[in-house]
């Protein structure tokens, strides 16, 4: 059993190659169609990125946009060093990186005319499947931690803020991490693990003021409380 599996896992390993392999020949002839089914599997989960990045959602349509000029003018040089998956969010990650930079040193010494919109102009990343059982109150809960989670990511400093992000929210495994962060395993790892610390401790103070409202506690480390409620590990 266990050698059919190992095989079915490297008889779809080899598939998945051999289609990307086909993929990649399409978008270096400059088929319309490739390029299309590129923009549908990437576009949003780079724009996801992107904006937990630059935290702007203008600045992050502008950034991905540039990411996929470049993909698209770079594709003659790609010859398959790493998988095209691993390529793009190395490109996107630099552009992000660049954007961010470039904000610091212009964008936040202007004011802004316009009022600062709110809810829907936000990104709050994947739909997520509600259950149809679920109270308004259990609802509204759920968001308000995701945005609780969201702006206490944005205090982790990098370069931890970004490994978790790859890892926690991107769903990337260490080894495609360490691909495209260009880092040793031990390193990504090592990048998690504190900024899963500093993200626990970023979020301590939250859940003490609404835990109890909200039915979550903190862990034992942070608060030690007989009441009751689900015990929870606060991660993106």
């Amino acid at each position: 059993m266990a050698g059919a599996t190992t095989l079915g896992d490297l008889a779809s390993a080899i598939g998945a190659r051999a289609e990307e392999s086909a993929v990649i020949a399409a978008l270096k002839a400059g088929s319309e169609e490739a390029y299309s089914w590129l923009i549908g599997e990437f576009h949003q989960p780079i724009y996801g990125l992107i904006y937990r990045i630059v935290n702007d959602p203008s600045d992050a349509a502008d950034t991905t946009q540039d990411v996929f000029l470049k993909v698209f003018r770079g594709m003659k040089h790609f010859h398959g060093e790493s998988s095209l998956k691993t390529w793009i969010y190395r490109i996107a990650l630099h552009e992000a990186a660049n954007r961010r930079r470039w904000w610091f040193r212009h964008k936040a010494q202007e004011t802004p005319i316009d009022p600062i919109c709110s809810g829907e102009c936000e990104y709050s990343g994947e739909e997520r499947l509600v259950d149809p059982g679920e109270s308004p109150f259990e609802m509204f809960a759920h968001t308000e931690v995701q945005a609780a989670v969201e702006q206490a990511l944005q205090q982790v400093p990098e370069p931890y803020r970004t490994a978790l992000i790859l890892r926690d929210l991107e769903d990337m495994s260490y080894e495609q991490i360490a691909e495209v962060l260009a880092i040793s395993l031990g390193t990504v790892k090592s990048r998690i693990t504190r900024g899963r610390d500093a993200l626990r401790k970023k979020l301590a103070g939250y859940v003490r003021e609404v835990g109890p409202e909200l039915g979550l506690q903190a862990p034992a480390d942070e608060q030690k409380s007989s009441r009751g409620g689900r015990q929870v590990e606060v991660t993106p």
